[in-house]
C-alpha cells in the first residue's frame, strides 16, 4: 500500500493542476471578450470613418456644382460686365475698409506674440498658392487650412474649420486685433483669414483663386479669435515683407449659400 503523506501530496498537486487549468481558461475567457469587445469598437470606428469619408465626398461633389454653377454664369458677362462687377466689390470693400481705419480698429502698433509671429511669416510665405476645398498644404490650401497649418508651424493645434476655430478658440474684439489672430467672416463663420497687422489678412478666399493679402474688411465679419490668448506680446516686432502681387485676385470668400465647410 502506497505511503498516505504521498498520496496526500499526490492528491494536492492535482488540486493546483485543476485550480491552474480552472484559471488558465478564465483568463481565456476573458481575452476572448476583450478581443471581442476591440473587435466591435474597431467596426464602430472604421464605419465612423467610412461615413465622415462618404460626407466629405459629398460635400466635395455639392462644392464643385456650385463653383461649376458660379463659374457657368460669370462665362455669359461680358468683358464690361466683369470690370464693373470688379468694381462694385471693390467699393464694397473700400468702404466697410475705411470704417474700420476711422474706428481705429486696425491699430498697426500692436505687436505679435513670438508664435503669433511665425504664424504670419508662414502664412506669407504661402502666397499665390492655389485655393484647394479641403487642402491643408504644402502645395494648396482652404481657408481653414491656411490658418490651422500656420499656427501648427508655429506649435499650437487649432480646429480644422473655420466654424470651430471660431466655436472653440477665445474670442477678442477686432478692434484688440494682433498679428497671428484669425478673423472670421459671414453669420455662419464659412471663411476665416489670418491678421497680419496694418488692416490686412492673409486668405484662401475660394476655389480659383490663389492665397493672397486683402483687407480685413473684405468680407461681412463676423469677428475674431485668438489662438494663444495667454502669450504675452512681443516688446518689438517687424512684420515680414510682402511679395510682389500679394494682393492681386478677388478677396470674396465662402459665404454660408457657397460652402458646406470652410
Amino acid at each position: 500500500m502506497r505511503d498516505p503523506e504521498y498520496a496526500l501530496d499526490q492528491g494536492q498537486v492535482v488540486q493546483r493542476l485543476a485550480a491552474g487549468r480552472v484559471a488558465t481558461m478564465r483568463r481565456l475567457g476573458g481575452a476572448e471578450k476583450r478581443a471581442a469587445e476591440l473587435a466591435k469598437q474597431s467596426r464602430k470606428v472604421l464605419d465612423r470613418q467610412r461615413a465622415l469619408a462618404a460626407r466629405q465626398k459629398k460635400d466635395r461633389d455639392a462644392v464643385q456644382t456650385r463653383l461649376k454653377r458660379v463659374e457657368g454664369l460669370l462665362a455669359t458677362l461680358s468683358t464690361d460686365q466683369l470690370a464693373e462687377l470688379a468694381r462694385l466689390e471693390q467699393e464694397g470693400t473700400d468702404k466697410a475698409q475705411d470704417a474700420l481705419v476711422a474706428s481705429g480698429a486696425l491699430s498697426s502698433a500692436r505687436p505679435a506674440t513670438a508664435q503669433g509671429g511665425e504664424a504670419v511669416r508662414y502664412a506669407i510665405e504661402q502666397i499665390g498658392k492655389p485655393y484647394v476645398w479641403g487642402a491643408e498644404g504644402p502645395d494648396s490650401f482652404d481657408c481653414s487650412g491656411l490658418t490651422s497649418q500656420a499656427w501648427a508651424s508655429a506649435g499650437r493645434t487649432l480646429p480644422r474649420t473655420s466654424q470651430e476655430q471660431w466655436r472653440q478658440l477665445r474670442k477678442v474684439p477686432v478692434n484688440a486685433l494682433r498679428p497671428g489672430d484669425l478673423v472670421v467672416y459671414f453669420p455662419k463663420a464659412t471663411h476665416v483669414a489670418l491678421y497680419i497687422g496694418n488692416g490686412l489678412v492673409v486668405q484662401a478666399p475660394r476655389p480659383g483663386s490663389r492665397v493672397k493679402v486683402s483687407p480685413v474688411a473684405s468680407n461681412p465679419l463676423l469677428g475674431a479669435v485668438r489662438p494663444d490668448p495667454e502669450s504675452a506680446p512681443l516688446t518689438t516686432y517687424e512684420a515680414p515683407e510682402l511679395p510682389e502681387g500679394a494682393s492681386e485676385g478677388s478677396d470674396e470668400g465662402y459665404g454660408e449659400t457657397s460652402a458646406p465647410d470652410a
